[in-house]
């Protein structure tokens, strides 16, 4: 279809669909290229619903860094909602770009952004809505290279069948060097050359953190778990280490200002990455080691430049731990003073309890309020020192009752229930630190006081200590929260929880093998899209193409793993030792904790290499260094300092 039809359609399709304006583009701030003048085309896709992707910061960088360089063009494409798909479908309308509207297969390369598991059928609905092949195999050099990176990617093999690359780590600079390497041995195009695609995938497996499965084989035992997964050609490396970036490169100022309301409608400034805390059940925590700071002339020079160039009412510091940014009372007090007149808000997604200062609130009094999160995940002594987050309850209502006291009626409070050898006892407490927030909040507020719960399911993620654990079962989870619906129901507070079977689903997809791939691909075509979405999510689906094939999803979800079983995972490095992971599950096991490693260096294995990525040395030469400082900052200019 050329693309004067497409226009055309398109003038007829888009009145007919719920928020048209998810699909138009010409967004504030979005970059369009000459298409026929520029010799590299790239389509980031985020594999859900605009609303969603336009909040994804990682999805920003990458568009912002591409877009910088002279000879390629990236444009951006989300997962149409059904009534968008329904009408593409019937007109034979391919999804495309919002930039240009050209179709996914027009493009050199489609990279997808995967941040967690429950959008990975949507994948499949947008590479086929972009006439392009699903499988990779059935893929030839009249196709985009189609790649993936993002946190679920650090267990790739259930996608494997789809993608033709993972970027393992951070993408900044490696996704220059994936275009590169792709602009050097393509051929132009209209050309005949049945060995390029084999040599530009050939060529991208030995980047550094890059993972071709093709050039993988996987073995499985009798018992169905798996023996090993080595390579199949010369050249690739047995293990694929993450990409670290040894310092934060400048933030994204130039953020897209979109038409609707979007799910985090404001600008971004990723303060610091990684985190030195080491909750036992955090993948975020562990895989993004270590900690790199912004300095806070960098961060304000770049609030300066966002609110210039945005309009945006709210700033976000974005962090794991955004307290724990070396200088936050600094920064935030910087900020305050500056923008306090013009009542810019001022967000800190998911502040560190025990490292909240009222000197903090303070500050944010200056602009408008909107409430502060607080992340104790557990409401008893025991859990607590299980998951290595010992917050005592006491300081958590001195908090709490400050931040009542400076004029904030709304708290909320997430806690996550199913850790291992939970018991009820241990939920009920969840309830009773939950009645004692809102009590403190009552003696301010009176009936205005506020809050809001919300009450996740563990799942053992890979990479992390307790990814020997199994998820809890249904029937255990399902009881938790009838604990908790009953003893939260009052004025005042909020319950919010997963469903069991969305539980179940994030499990067996994060914790799956190369097998899941004909799983997902038999439940995509049986109906499931958009699983993260409670009206379409079909756990029948999945259940269906697991029977189809000879496959439980008790097996990866809801099974103890040996200390020596081979992981799906085992192949990608996150340079934190296995063997520290296994340690730190035994100490959960008896209660043990360990001290933030600001404090005391455990050797996890991350520092030897970061510094051995900060002086360009290669994974082999990695090694621990002698127990000491673990602290790793940067200056915002030139590298960090252990």
């Amino acid at each position: 279809m050329d693309m004067l039809t497409i226009e055309r359609e398109l003038d007829r399709i888009l009145p007919k669909v719920e928020k048209p304006a998810r699909y138009t583009g010409g967004e504030y701030n979005s970059v369009v290229k000459d298409w026929e003048a520029t010799p590299f085309r790239a389509v980031l896709a985020f594999p859900d619903i605009y609303e969603l992707g336009m909040s994804n910061l990682g999805l920003a960088i990458l568009y912002d860094i591409l877009n910088r360089l002279p000879d390629v063009l990236a444009e951006r494409v989300y997962t149409p909602w059904p009534d968008m798909e329904a009408q593409l479908r019937a007109t034979g309308v391919p999804l495309y770009s919002l930039e240009t509207r050209h179709p996914l297969a027009d493009f050199d390369l489609i990279g997808f952004s995967l941040p967690y598991e429950q959008v990975y059928t949507n994948v499949l609905t947008m590479l086929d809505l972009g006439g392009v092949p699903l499988l990779a195999s059935e893929r030839d050099e009249r196709h985009p290279i189609v790649i993936a990176g993002g946190h679920a990617t650090y267990n790739p093999d259930p996608m494997a069948d789809f993608v033709d690359a993972f970027v393992i780590g951070e993408g900044e600079q490696v996704i220059v060097e994936i275009v590169e390497a792709i602009q050097n041995l393509q051929s132009p195009r209209g050309a005949s050359n049945l060995k390029q695609r084999l040599d530009i995938l050939r060529r991208l497996a030995e980047i550094p953190g890059v993972y071709v499965p093709r050039f993988y084989d996987v073995e499985y035992n009798a018992d169905g778990t798996l023996a090993r997964v080595t390579p199949n050609v010369e050249g690739v490396p047995a293990r694929v280490t993450k990409r670290i970036v040894p310092s934060l490169p400048p933030p994204v100022t130039r953020f897209i200002v979109p038409f609707v309301d979007v799910t985090h409608n404001r600008a971004v400034v990723e303060i610091q990455r990684g985190c030195t805390r080491g909750c036992r059940f955090c993948h975020a925590g562990m895989v993004t080691r270590p900690v790199r700071e912004r300095s806070v002339e960098e961060i304000l020079a770049a609030v300066d430049q966002m609110v210039r160039e945005t309009g945006f009412e709210e700033v976000a510091l974005l962090s794991l731990s955004s307290s724990d940014y070396s200088r936050i009372g600094d920064l935030v007090q910087a900020i305050s003073q500056r923008y306090g007149d013009k009542r810019l808000s001022i967000s800190l997604p998911s502040l560190r309890i025990e490292s909240f200062s009222i000197g903090l609130a303070e500050a944010l009094k200056n602009g408008r309020q909107t409430g502060f999160t607080f992340a104790p995940e557990a409401a008893t002594e025991t859990m607590r020192r299980r998951i290595n987050k010992f917050i005592p309850d006491q300081q958590l209502l001195d908090t709490a009752r400050e931040v009542f006291s400076r004029g904030w009626r709304t708290i909320k409070l997430y806690f996550m229930i199913g850790h291992p050898d939970e018991t009820l006892e241990d939920v009920r407490a969840i309830a009773d630190l939950a009645n004692a927030v809102l009590k403190e909040g009552r003696k301010i507020h009176g009936k205005a006081a506020q809050v809001n719960i919300g009450c996740a399911t563990f799942v053992p993620k890979p990479h992390t200590p307790f990814q020997w654990t199994s998820l809890d079962g249904e029937e255990s989870i399902r009881a938790k929260q009838s604990l908790l619906k009953q003893a939260l129901r009052k004025p005042g507070l909020k319950l919010s929880w997963t469903e069991p079977e969305h539980t179940l689903l994030e499990a067996f997809l994060s914790r799956g093998d190369r097998r899941q791939g004909r799983v997902i691909l038999r439940a995509w075509q049986l109906g499931a899209k958009l699983d993260g979405w409670n009206e379409h999510f079909n756990i029948g689906a999945w259940r269906q193409a697991f029977a189809e094939h000879g496959l439980d999803p008790e097996f990866y979800a809801r099974r103890s793993r040996a200390k020596d079983e081979v992981f799906p995972w085992d192949h990608i490095d996150v340079a934190v030792r296995k063997n520290y992971l296994w340690q730190d599950y035994v100490m959960s096991q008896q209660g043990e904790t360990r001290v933030d490693c600001r404090e005391h260096c455990f050797a996890c294995g991350i520092l030897p290499a970061f510094n051995s990525v900060r002086m360009n040395l290669p994974a082999e030469a990695w090694e621990c260094p002698p127990v000491s400082l673990s602290r790793v900052t940067g200056d915002g200019q030139g590298g960090g300092e252990i």
